[in-house]
């Protein structure tokens, strides 16, 4: 996306060099990855020496200090790696399980945790979602309770990305049952502690991620792992949202648009009663239709990038961007599929695979009736 918020010399050198990145190590890859039901841990400390894992964050700590328009490249361009999951892993790591620690944490807890995750000598996931409470997420029960120095914690999550390969959880807990919103703490639970464990499970698509339950059975932290103030947790979190949804949007987008031009490259190419699909008018009224409807997701996404950029609050922005990017992308691999025929239903397809993928996107991080709920609050309803 050509434009003064994103092509500086500055912003189009950083795009090369994640551009390369996807090109040798990410889209070569993007079926074995899904093979391997993970993403290749070692090629985080490639991401963390290329300076890709700390964009926003303090230099400090190995951060770069950028703004929000350089996370918006990155995704622009890791969003084209042909593989779905292998960006929500990544995506994970930087925009969902990090922000928090990186705003409130203490600087021990940076020294610990932030540095070797900036440099991708750890991964971490966030720990949110409980099998009864998804995005109502007042609704989770998992405990944190307080013994002398310790937290001690016992519940389950479910649906957690980068389960198998974390090192560190940023864990949402009640640490007050009767404190309302003030009674949530963020902890962070390193992954070889004892009493955890977790199960991994079987999904439909995004497949170059692990998912996976968490299980927490009197697991012992010390109270200093929590990460700003004790009982600010789920304001906290509801920050770090912000942060997970533009992510997705920027990726998910980058990844239709990815996908409209190889379908394009497959019309012009594909003769069906002795001329090409690209020839036909109903090819082009639908590709024209759903260009459309990219450009408009792009702009909307941008306008929320802008937002973030200028220090502004650009929650119900960026809850439009949630609802619409997801419906976009999902209207973009079904037609797309459709035009691939019977070689987009085959697992080596990049549209049948995009089809699955993008499934996921008006579920995961708020679903679309969350993020309807959301907007309608703010529109007086």
């Amino acid at each position: 996306m050509a434009n003064d918020l994103y092509s500086t010399p500055e912003h189009e050198l950083f795009r090369e060099t994640v551009r390369k990145f996807v090109e040798e190590e990410l889209r070569p890859r993007a079926r074995e990855f899904d093979e391997m039901g993970r993403f290749d841990t070692s090629l985080y400390k490639k991401m963390g020496d290329l300076g890709m894992l700390g964009l926003r964050y303090d230099p400090a700590y190995g951060g770069a200090g950028l703004d929000w328009s350089y996370s918006a490249v990155m995704f622009e361009e890791i969003g084209r790696a042909d593989n779905a999951g292998v960006t929500m892993g990544i995506s994970v790591h930087t925009d969902m399980a990090t922000p928090s620690l990186a705003q409130f944490g203490s600087h021990e807890l940076k020294q610990k945790y932030l540095v070797p995750s900036i440099a991708g000598e750890m991964v971490s996931a966030i720990a949110v979602t409980e099998p009864d409470a998804g995005s109502d997420v007042a609704g989770i029960k998992t405990r944190a309770v307080r013994d002398g120095d310790d937290w001690v914690i016992n519940g389950s999550k479910i649906y957690i990305t980068n389960a198998a390969t974390a090192d560190w959880l940023c864990l949402l807990a009640v640490s007050d049952p009767d404190g309302g919103y003030g009674g949530f703490s963020q902890i962070i639970v390193p992954t070889d502690v004892p009493g955890f464990r977790y199960d991994l499970l079987d999904k439909i698509g995004n497949l170059g991620s692990d998912t996976g339950q968490l299980f927490f059975e009197d697991v012992r932290v010390p109270v200093s792992n929590t990460i700003g103030e004790i009982g600010r947790g789920f304001q906290q979190q509801m920050m770090q949202f912000q942060d997970e949804r533009l992510v997705a949007c920027v990726s998910t987008i980058a990844g239709s648009a990815h996908l409209w031009e190889e379908t394009r490259k497959w019309a012009e190419e594909r003769k069906l009663f002795g001329k090409t699909l690209a020839k036909m008018q109903n090819t082009q009224f639908k590709m024209v239709e759903l260009w459309t409807q990219i450009t408009a997701a792009r702009q909307l996404v941008r306008a929320c990038v802008e937002e973030r950029v200028a220090g502004r609050d650009a929650t119900q922005l960026i809850s439009m961007a949630k609802l619409f990017c997801g419906r976009v992308s999902r209207q973009v691999a079904d037609e797309c599929i459709q035009f691939h025929g019977g070689y987009g239903y085959m697992k080596e397809s990049m549209a049948g695979r995009a089809f699955v993928d993008s499934r996921l996107v008006s579920i995961g991080g708020g679903a679309d009736e969350t993020m309807m709920h959301y907007l309608a609050k703010q529109l007086g309803f």
